[in-house]
């Protein structure tokens, strides 16, 4: 663009000269009495300058000088009103300096940027003319503009365009993704889950590409999980009702081995002492084979989601019973409380939350030697109530912490019943504040274990208990 606008240019400024060498050497035209200058043209003025800047066809702005023996002896520029200008001597110093080349470009005194052309005529003087060189700089400005417009609007569309080809070509992924968050969002470890399938909206004419190969396969494998889901949660009710339906059936069978077992033992002086010892053993199984199964049904219940009840439960009372319970049955440890002055209410099961004390404070007398002190504490800060039971004993294996809160999870691994422990206790524990929407955690390490039991204090519950548990 920038050379053929200088050509384009350079034409123009050789046609401006060779005209002007022409008129230059015929002369100025007749005086204005005879018709000669109404039939060529020319517009005379009284400006400086050669004569020959009036003649028709110059345009606005050109430069036109004579030298003669090397010396500029006039030169002027026609200004936007049509009269000539007087070039400043400094200008005609320039165009003295250039009158050895035949086109130069040069930024005239007070005049701009010209493109000049010299040309010698038969009388030896030298006709110099020049137009304007800016508006090329100009038009290319222009030029470049208008480019810069177009093409920045052609950038923006062709990215609008890519993407929301890219986009639709990616739906499928994007699709991928969201399934794959919804899915981790779900609590796939328990009760029954529901996945949605499909998930992921497959156009038909999409199959054949890589995308769509994806989002039909990753559907057929949420169909696979969901199917494997679903047989999990139906199995795990037919345990659950099979366990809940075997212990209520035991309780009867139980109670008439204990009875009959009560009722001989009334009579042991009339029985060999080796039956009588034989009918104690009997009782005292029943009678832990009665607690397994309470445990058990209880469990199974609030696997089942059965609601518990809601009522106020002094919490600071409850600590006092258990813990004077332990004290009398453990009385070679230390037993210690830290309770607030004020009551601590929670709202809940008051039956189920005793348990959950006793089981904790019967565990720290059945798994610590003599002379272990436990601390008890109670502490709230008006949104949760916080319950702590640490003990200095020898604390708890770092391989059994994770699986402490797992039905028949034993302190032992020999699996002995000496202690009268089934392994539901503290199963039961997380089982019941888990329902009562709490959290009961461990720490241990030599030394020192720490249960802590976090509950919403009262008035901060939401809605019933009917969360079911693992």
């Amino acid at each position: 663009m920038n050379r053929f606008l200088n050509t384009q240019l350079d034409e123009q400024v050789r046609d401006a000269g060779n005209r002007s060498v022409v008129l230059f050497e015929l002369g100025p035209p007749p005086p204005l009495s005879l018709p000669r200058p109404l039939a060529n043209g020319w517009r005379p003025t009284d400006g400086p300058g050669p004569a020959f800047l009036d003649a028709p066809g110059q345009s606005i702005g050109m430069v036109g000088a004579v030298a003669v023996n090397g010396h500029v002896t006039e030169a002027a520029r026609i200004t936007a009103d049509g009269s000539r200008e007087r070039l400043s001597p400094q200008a005609c110093r320039e165009v003295e300096g250039l009158l050895q080349q035949s086109t130069s470009t040069v930024d005239l005194d007070h005049a701009g940027l010209y493109r000049l052309v010299t040309m010698p005529t038969n009388g030896g003087a030298v006709i110099v003319t020049g137009l304007p060189a800016e508006g090329v700089g100009q038009t290319l400005s222009s030029v470049f503009g208008i480019i810069c417009v177009v093409g920045a609007a052609a950038l923006i569309t062709a990215i609008g365009a890519g993407i929301v080809i890219i986009r639709r070509q990616l739906d499928p992924l994007s699709q991928v993704a969201t399934a794959a968050q919804e899915v981790a969002e779900l609590e796939l470890h328990r009760g029954e889950v529901n996945l949605p399938t499909p998930i992921i909206d497959v156009a038909s004419n999409r199959t054949h590409t890589e995308l769509g190969q994806l989002g039909a396969a990753l559907n057929r494998m949420l169909e696979r999980i969901d199917d494997a889901l679903s047989a999990r949660h139906v199995s795990e009710t037919r345990v659950r009702q099979f366990v809940a339906d075997a212990s209520h059936e035991l309780r009867t069978p139980l109670a008439a081995i204990s009875g009959y077992a009560e009722l001989a033992r009334r009579n042991h002086d009339a029985l060999p002492t080796d039956v009588a010892h034989a009918m104690s053993r009997v009782q005292s199984e029943a009678a832990r084979m009665t607690e397994l199964v309470e445990d058990l049904l209880l469990l199974a219940r609030l696997d089942s989601g059965r609601p518990l009840a809601q009522e106020p439960v002094d919490l600071s009372r409850l600590v006092v019973d258990a813990a004077s319970d332990a004290h009398i049955a453990a009385s070679e440890h230390r037993w210690l409380l830290n309770l607030p002055e004020d009551p601590v209410i929670v709202c809940g099961d008051t039956p189920r939350l005793h348990q959950v004390v006793a089981n904790l404070l019967s565990n720290c007398r059945i798994h610590t030697p003599p002379g272990t002190t436990v601390t008890v504490t109670l502490r709230s800060d008006g949104n949760s109530t916080y319950l702590t039971v640490a003990d200095d004993g020898p604390g708890i294996p770092a391989g059994q912490q994770n699986e402490i809160f797992e039905r028949f999870a034993r302190g032992d691994t020999s699996r002995s019943r000496r202690a009268g422990s089934t392994g539901l206790g503290l199963a039961i524990a997380a089982a019941v504040i888990k329902a009562h929407h709490g959290e009961i955690r461990v720490n241990s390490v030599a030394g020192e274990t720490v249960f802590t039991i976090t509950l919403p204090t009262a008035g901060t519950q939401h809605g019933a208990f009917t969360e079911k548990l693992p």
